[in-house]
């Protein structure tokens, strides 16, 4: 019908549709329940009629009903938290704006060591020796090594192949176990601890940004020169590391294969829940190799591992070393002529610098030509005894 106004069962008219999200049209004030033609309608209980309709709860009368949560609909749409809509963009965390746009650094850099060329072997011409080659596993370049202002080594550039075992020699103090050291990171945290140049590990950089200490680690196992293993059972040292990489499923043939590398499971085998403290000097070095190879890394440092054993303990961490090159690259640090003539393929002779004082490389070759017949007359007095 014209004119007439639809109401609902209570009197009201119907509330028109809500466009936005909690929105509702003001709604009248309820007619008098006993309305005459004659006198007017009776107002709300508690609001004067001179006064205009009391807005809703915490909307101003002259601002629009409120649409989405904290937006007015006159606004513009809420920014992203946190962000400034009239200022730029914020930048990545550690790259400088100044310098242009630059790739996001990830937490955590994977290093692919598959894929490696194989080992080739040239043959030889004139009763030479034959030419091996290998892949390289360690390119340093350069290297300098600080501790606050003092040079503990410096200008060092050096390549170490896959499955080779690389002796390190030299004076006391001309930064041997600073070098080896700073193949897996163990300075960092050395106060003042600082190094220049690169140490590139398959090509990757691991002083690089983004590169993970504990990835590196995980690749480049080490082990010390006194033995230091855990207060906990044989078993749980070896365990140890596995463990805390997330593995929980073959634990017993993991340790079992640890142990047989480090020749070291017959010794053991039946007392592997006995406390590692009760074992020789010996066989806890062994079982700290065991421990480092447990989580099968690519490279084995060992920083004078028989410097505290007696001769019977040396022979067997060398004989050690020698089924142990097949699967990983060694770097081993010693003082003893013999032994790194026994056990090297490779020999890197430190000295200090005559001008600087500085721990530097003086000469790196196969072991034959270091012993033999060296460049450098400093390599020469030091393998005949004459210093050092």
């Amino acid at each position: 019908m014209t004119g007439t106004t639809v109401t609902d069962r209570a009197g009201k008219p119907p509330a028109s549709p809500d466009p936005n999200r909690g929105t509702e049209p003001a709604v009248p004030a309820e007619p008098a329940r006993r309305a005459s033609p004659e006198a007017p309608a009776e107002p709300v209980r508690g609001v004067n009629p001179a006064a205009p309709a009391e807005p809703e709860l915490g909307v101003s009368p002259a601002a629009p009903a409120e649409t989405e949560l904290g937006v007015s609909p006159a606004a513009a749409p809420e920014p992203v938290r946190s962000v400034n809509p009239a200022a730029p963009a914020e930048p990545v965390r550690g790259v400088n704006p100044a310098r242009g746009a630059e790739p996001t650094v990830p937490g955590r850099i994977r290093i692919r060591t598959e894929s490696l060329p194989p080992v080739r072997v040239h043959e030889p011409v004139d009763g030479e020796i034959p030419q091996v080659t290998r892949p390289t596993v360690f390119d340093i370049r350069d290297m300098s090594v600080f501790y606050g202002s003092d040079h503990a080594l410096g200008w060092t550039s050096l390549k170490i192949q896959r499955n080779v075992v690389t002796a390190v020699i030299g004076p006391s103090g001309c930064g041997k176990s600073t070098f080896v050291r700073s193949l897996n990171r163990m300075n960092d945290s050395i106060p003042g601890f600082r190094l220049t140049g690169e140490v590139l590990y398959h090509g990757h950089d691991i002083y690089g940004p983004g590169v993970n200490r504990v990835e590196v680690r995980r690749r480049i196992g080490m082990v010390f020169q006194e033995p230091n293993p855990f207060p906990k059972s044989i078993y749980d040292n070896v365990a140890w590391a596995p463990r805390n990489l997330g593995m929980r499923t073959g634990l017993d043939e993991l340790v079992e294969r640890a142990l047989r590398n480090a020749a070291l499971w017959d010794q053991v085998k039946d007392r592997l829940e006995d406390s590692a403290l009760g074992l020789s000097g010996g066989q806890q070095q062994r079982l700290c190799i065991a421990r480092a190879i447990a989580i099968e890394p690519d490279v084995l440092l060992l920083d004078e591992p028989a410097s505290a054993l007696d001769p019977v303990a040396t022979a067997s961490i060398e004989e050690l070393m020698h089924s142990l090159k097949d699967r990983f690259t060694i770097v081993i640090v010693t003082h003893n002529m013999q032994q790194a003539a026994r056990v090297a393929d490779q020999v890197a002779f430190f000295s200090l610098d005559p001008v600087a004082r500085v721990g530097t490389l003086v000469e790196c070759g196969d072991v034959r030509t270091i012993f033999r017949n060296p460049r450098d007359t400093r390599t020469r007095d030091y393998v005949a005894g004459r210093f050092g």
